[in-house]
């Protein structure tokens, strides 16, 4: 199951093209919705924002569906404990919907920061409640679940016993099953590896809709199944997630594809990994868990400082995805430094003049980075490739290396489609805000005024306000024609 997936997707290109529509389906495990989102969910957002992003650019026609989890996913994924979404109801005296509707807003305006691209549709698990329980009843009919007390769950057993559970994970169900013993009597479920379909609902459960089999509420793993595949079709092509879905999550929803229609619903998995922090986890209980707004505003006793989206993004595209990415404040304001040195040497390209010859190859920086992306996503070496050409850009605009007028123009174009396009990043100190476009000129009505001083043999002036432009962390470089300068 591990694939280089753009190679491969590369190869069968033509043979997408048959299918309509999609050309391309893409389905993502989307956040359960009961909090503020934090550091962890920007991982999934952005690696499968830069996918949708690259396909998109290579002329598929994508469609993406990332969920919204609004019911069903229990405290603990033994099909035990309260919903997240109904304890957090509960606890604030508000409606299931009330708190769905507050961090859907919540995780939106985040990703809109981080300027991630929204899908093509964003389904709600408590809007698909028919849909998944006419699945539950495929499964019932072809053998592989059992009613308990009201309750529907999946015959893991019976069903390994004719397919193989495990496969995508790995995991070996003769230990999980041995793991996992439930005494007779102590439980619904026949095996402690089964898991929930449909759970009957208690009586002081919030969230509840009418089935055959009792008043309950769909289990986690069902809703995905049955919004990817009324979607997307079966198969389709990518299903995404980060890697802590894959067991028991993606696992579960191979097992009900396979048991409800015979056949597997998803051609390719791709799985990112984890963030850590200082080497740890991140989580609640170890006082290290992040959220997004604190990482824009500073506010947390973890940070040094606050980081901008872009630079949150940038940080996140650094590593590839099936890398575990150890957050600090020492990467981060790497990643800072390095966001601003490719900013400005976008805004440099506008300040190269042709030459009649060029001694520059642009090809070299497409074909660089779109093998690098096309093979397995692998964004690193493909802002390395732009890292080179930040080089190269700031050579032209000092006369030492030639570039005609077309070439600088694809240069241009190119630098920026990577950039921008596909790898999703914006330039903040030019992104459209007056107040940027203001500091700009007065930036550069000082600069002109310290030209205006050197040009009268005033030294001391020049270099006080070059001086105190530095102490503001404007970086001043001085050209043979005038000057270039970065915040």
């Amino acid at each position: 199951m591990k694939l280089s997936i753009y190679n491969t997707l590369t190869r069968r290109k033509e043979e997408f093209k048959a299918i309509t529509p999609p050309n391309v389906g893409l389905y993502v495990c989307g956040p359960t919705v009961y909090g503020d989102p934090h550091l962890g969910h920007a991982r999934p957002a952005i690696t499968f924002d830069l996918l949708f992003r690259l396909l998109k650019h290579l002329d598929y026609k994508v469609r993406y569906v990332r969920n919204i989890t609004d019911v069903g996913h229990l405290e603990n994924d033994a099909d035990e404990g309260e919903d997240k979404i109904a304890k957090k109801a509960r606890l604030d005296q508000l409606e299931p919907m009330e708190i769905v509707q507050h961090y859907t807003i919540r995780y939106h305006d985040a990703m809109n920061m981080l300027n991630v691209l929204p899908p093509s549709i964003e389904p709600r698990a408590s809007g698909h409640i028919i849909e998944q329980i006419e699945l539950v009843k495929r499964i019932l009919d072809n053998g592989f679940a059992y009613e308990s007390n009201g309750s529907i769950y999946f015959d893991v057993e019976t069903y390994h016993n004719k397919h193989s559970y495990g496969k995508l994970s790995g995991r070996v169900i003769e230990d999980m099953m041995s793991s996992n013993r439930v005494l007779d009597g102590q439980d619904e479920k026949r095996n402690g590896i089964d898991f929930a379909l449909w759970k009957k609902a208690a009586p002081e459960h919030i969230m509840r809709w009418p089935s055959p089999w009792s008043v309950g509420f769909p289990g986690w793993h069902l809703e995905c199944s049955a919004m990817s595949t009324k979607y997307l079709g079966e198969p389709f092509d990518i299903h995404g997630g980060g890697m802590d879905l894959l067991f028991p999550h993606h696992e579960c929803e191979i097992a009900q594809s396979v048991a409800a229609n015979g056949k597997e619903a998803v051609r390719y998995w791709m799985h990112n990994n984890m963030i850590t922090i200082n080497g740890q986890k991140m989580g609640k209980s170890l006082g290290n868990f992040i959220t997004l707004e604190e990482l824009f505003t500073g506010k947390h006793k973890l940070l040094d400082q606050a980081y901008s989206p872009m630079t949150i993004r940038f940080f996140i595209l650094q590593a590839h995805y099936r890398s575990t990415l150890d957050f600090s404040n020492e990467a981060l304001q790497a990643a800072e430094k390095g966001l601003g040195r490719l900013m400005a040497a976008s805004r440099m390209l506008s300040k190269v003049k042709p030459s009649k010859s060029s001694s520059v190859n642009v090809d070299e920086l497409r074909d660089k980075a779109f093998a690098a992306l096309c093979d397995d996503l692998n964004s690193p070496i493909a802002i390395a490739t732009l890292f080179d050409w930040v080089r190269i850009i700031n050579s032209l605009a000092e006369g030492k290396e030639q570039i005609t007028q077309p070439d600088l123009d694809e240069l241009t174009s190119l630098f920026n489609s990577l950039m921008f396009d596909i790898l999703g990043l914006t330039d903040e100190q030019t992104a459209g805000s007056k107040h940027a476009e203001l500091t700009g000129k007065l930036i550069e009505l000082l600069l002109e005024m310290r030209m205006q001083a050197k040009a009268n043999k005033d030294y001391a002036k020049s270099d006080q306000i070059r001086d105190q432009l530095t102490e503001l962390g404007v970086t001043v470089r001085d050209r043979k024609d005038g000057f270039d300068w970065e915040i």
